[in-house]
């Protein structure tokens, strides 16, 4: 009869829509590591003068020495963060956003500073 599934034929269909399955999976955990990982570097770039300023500061103070220099220059790293999260950055003023990142990071990806 041509309407008829065999064992096997059911099987492999089974088989099928269990790989595709799997792989849907996949490419789902995919999208959301990426989807992390996109907002972890944007958060970086934000705040990353500010950690890398705290840091030194607590091994400066770890270390014995005095750590208010550093902790001053997070503050205000800190500072300019807030500041540049709360200006909008559009399409409109695309071509001021470019270089907008602190002095110590390159200009924003660019490449070195000197």
């Amino acid at each position: 009869m041509p309407g008829r599934i065999s064992t096997y034929q059911r099987e492999q269909m089974s088989y099928q829509a269990k790989r595709t399955q799997r792989g849907q999976g996949m490419t789902e955990y995919v999208i959301i590591v990426a989807l992390v990982a996109i907002g972890a570097i944007a958060v970086y770039q934000l705040f990353g003068d500010t950690v890398r300023n705290q840091t030194a500061a607590i091994a400066q103070e770890l270390a014995g020495t005095n750590g208010t220099g550093a902790r001053n220059s997070a503050q205000t790293a800190a500072n300019a963060a807030a500041t540049d999260a709360g200006t909008n950055h559009n399409l409109s003023n695309y071509t001021n956003n470019v270089g907008r990142g602190s002095a110590g990071d390159g200009g924003g990806g660019g490449g070195g500073g000197n």
